[in-house]
């Protein structure tokens, strides 16, 4: 087989490209790379005609001295026993406006892919060369944008608030000239014990105010029907005696 491919891109941007693995894995169109494998290995889904394989393998691309490269591949079916052997060389030409990649080699395969119309299969391997060799001159790492970080507005100081003015305390402090009370209640407890003292009762206003006694006339009537019926009994019983005597 024998394809050629115009990039709009320099001879010296694609070189670069191509000796970097980690930019030929990104050039593979629909590369499903495998996790802690070589960056040209994984999954690669192909489409021909109205059907579509998924083949697992890896690429390797190495330079030669004459400045053109060895494209080298194989790959196994995930659903089947298929297999694909690829051995390709890969030159690049200095055009006006760009570079030419051409490529040259052969292609061997077995399984679901040799049931398939040969025309087909030769699109599909032209589109897939096609689009690789684009992508290839777009792999230039682009500079990462930093986002914008918003200005903070500058700090303002705000007066604190001032506290509020505190309650009025009451004073329950002892008054330098006690009430006339309080002088005569200290005035006669002089001379007594502690113990009279600490039982004496309050005087003046912080006397307290004897609770009214209130006479039942229903306890004087519950007391005097027993005293009754005693004496009653006590005349009986000396009426008998009396009458035992005569």
């Amino acid at each position: 087989m024998e394809h050629e491919v115009f990039v709009p891109v320099t001879v010296e941007r694609l070189r670069e490209a191509l000796g970097d693995p980690v930019s030929v894995a990104r050039a593979v169109p629909g590369l499903q790379q495998d996790a802690g494998a070589d960056p040209v290995a994984g999954r690669l889904k192909v489409r021909v005609g109205s059907h579509s394989i998924t083949y697992r393998g890896a690429v390797r691309v190495t330079g030669r001295d004459d400045g053109s490269y060895a494209v080298e591949g194989d790959a196994t079916e995930t659903r089947g026993t298929g297999s694909v052997t690829l051995a390709l060389t890969l030159r690049l030409r200095d055009t006006e406006g760009g570079t030419t990649l051409t490529f040259d080699g052969t292609a061997t395969a077995d399984g679901r892919v040799t049931e398939l119309p040969q025309d087909a299969v030769g699109s599909a391997v032209v589109r897939l060369l096609n689009r690789f060799a684009e992508a290839l001159g777009e792999t230039e790492e682009q500079p990462e944008e930093k986002p914008e970080q918003p200005e903070t507005p500058e700090a303002v100081e705000t007066p604190e608030p001032e506290a509020p003015p505190a309650p009025p305390v009451d004073d329950f402090t002892e008054p330098a000239n006690p009430p006339a009370e309080a002088a005569h209640a200290r005035r006669t407890m002089i001379g007594r014990s502690a113990e009279e003292v600490d039982h004496a009762p309050p005087r003046g206003r912080y006397a307290p105010v004897p609770a009214p006694q209130t006479v039942a006339s229903g306890a004087t009537l519950r007391w005097a029907a027993p005293a009754a019926a005693v004496v009653l009994a006590s005349a009986i019983v000396v009426t008998r005696v009396l009458r035992k005597r005569r």
